[in-house]
């Protein structure tokens, strides 16, 4: 009687904490950068502390329309004042004579000696041809007033390097003059997929579609993502299950990319070349992420043509992610979305913690726990708790496009109708 093989024992699960860490120890900002339009630099990051060169607002100002005027000169609710001048918005106007008001509209500088505005709804004319109002209420000293430089101040880091730009930034940027950012560059990507069951919408119609094959969603969200955090993406479309094929596919990619991203083909089915490919060109590590969608992963990288310019002589940065379209779409949220982050300059705040989970009671029962940490597709309902998607498996893309976010539930833990559970929103995961 022969002995039995003897069992190999089975590698750990590694914790995402961990998964995150090792992989954003291994990414260092490209060191590229590149002048834009402050117009066009929604969502780039900046590669430059912007400084002001002046006071924002330059000079006191007026928040309302009304009058300027000196609070001595009001004591009692009833005064009223001759106008003495008239200023609008860009233009200066003179010293503020005593026991006089100034007309002032929103914006214009606060003349010399007013020390308040009273807004117009609090005054009335008298006589009607504005020489002169009723100032109906009692101004405090520096109400409506807004002073030189309580937005900026002159010498001031308005905007840090690494910052990631936003609407609100881009305008504050503009705010002191700077029509042009100095950014870093965006992230060259390489995308494609593997997989010979694999057809592109359009191809062939649902009608005459081949047993086993399915049309490649992943091509679709992964792009979209890629371009959502500021790639430049350059789509090889799908590679055959050859090895050649995908040794040609990857020598092409990393001699012009920063990154190749690519999606199935890192699991240890036969017809899967993705791993050797890589080993060959470079170096590949596998990891088993204890996470639920998701657990298989590959980081590596290739190596770029030693022939290649001195930009080209690093090497390039390699994410397999895996193939069902749930476990895909979720880590790439959870994993590539920091590391591209990272890799464009992003400061540790914008990428570091990669998520901030609220507390939200859950509308639903999970009786049964998993030894991975899962993320559970939910959406927010009208009560004010979340919603389950029926079927979790990580082939139904259905649950991603229902869902707005996920409930962050810990391996070995079940939740019952009421527990509050952490929820993490798509909105902020696509930010």
């Amino acid at each position: 009687m022969n002995a039995a093989a003897p069992k190999h024992p089975r590698t750990p699960l590694m914790a995402l904490d961990q998964a995150l860490a090792d992989l954003l120890g291994h990414v260092e900002p490209l060191a590229r950068t590149e002048q834009v339009p402050t117009f066009d630099a929604d969502h780039r990051v900046l590669a430059e502390d912007l400084v002001s060169d002046l006071h924002v607002p330059p000079q006191d100002n007026s928040s309302m329309d009304g009058y300027a005027l000196r609070v001595a000169d009001v004591t009692e609710p009833g005064v009223v004042l001759p106008v003495s001048q008239r200023i609008a918005a860009g233009h200066a106007g003179g010293p503020l004579q005593p026991g006089t008001c100034a007309r002032i509209f929103t914006g214009a500088p606060v003349p010399a000696g007013a020390d308040a505005i009273v807004m117009q709804e609090e005054t009335r004319e008298v006589g009607g041809d504005l020489h002169a109002v009723h100032i109906d209420v009692l101004p405090a000293l520096g109400q409506w007033i807004r002073r030189a430089g309580e937005d900026v101040s002159r010498g001031k880091v308005v905007l840090a390097r690494g910052q990631r730009l936003t609407p609100a930034s881009i305008g504050l940027a503009a705010g002191i003059g700077r029509a042009w950012l100095t950014v870093h560059a965006r992230p060259r990507v390489a995308l494609f997929s593997t997989g010979d069951e694999l057809v592109m919408p359009g191809d062939v119609p649902p009608a005459e579609m081949k047993p086993g094959a399915i049309y490649n969603s992943n091509r679709f969200f992964l792009r979209a993502l890629l371009q959502r955090f500021g790639c430049e993406v350059s789509d090889l479309g799908i590679v055959p299950d050859r090895r050649d094929a995908t040794l040609a596919a990857l020598k092409t990619a990393a001699d012009h990319h920063d990154l190749i991203l690519t999606s199935g083909g890192v699991s240890v089915g036969e017809e899967d070349h993705i791993k050797p490919a890589v080993q060959q060109l470079g170096s590949l590590d596998l990891w088993q992420i204890g996470m639920k969608p998701g657990k298989p992963f590959a980081y590596g990288r290739v190596h770029r043509d030693a022939g290649a310019g001195d930009e080209q002589r690093t090497d390039c940065h390699f994410i397999g992610l895996p193939g069902n379209p749930v476990s895909s779409f979720v880590t790439f949220l959870l994993l590539v979305r920091p590391f591209l982050l990272k890799l464009q300059g992003a400061s540790e705040g914008h990428y570091k913690p990669a998520f901030r989970p609220v507390m939200l009671p859950a509308h639903f029962n999970l009786p049964k726990a998993d030894k991975r940490r899962e993320f559970l597709r939910v959406r927010r309902n009208a009560n004010g708790g979340l919603d389950l998607f029926q079927n979790q498996s990580s082939g139904v893309l259905t649950s991603a496009a229902w869902g707005d976010g996920l409930v962050d539930n810990p391996a070995g833990a079940t939740i019952a109708h009421g527990d509050l559970v952490p929820y993490i929103s798509f909105a902020d995961l696509l930010a």
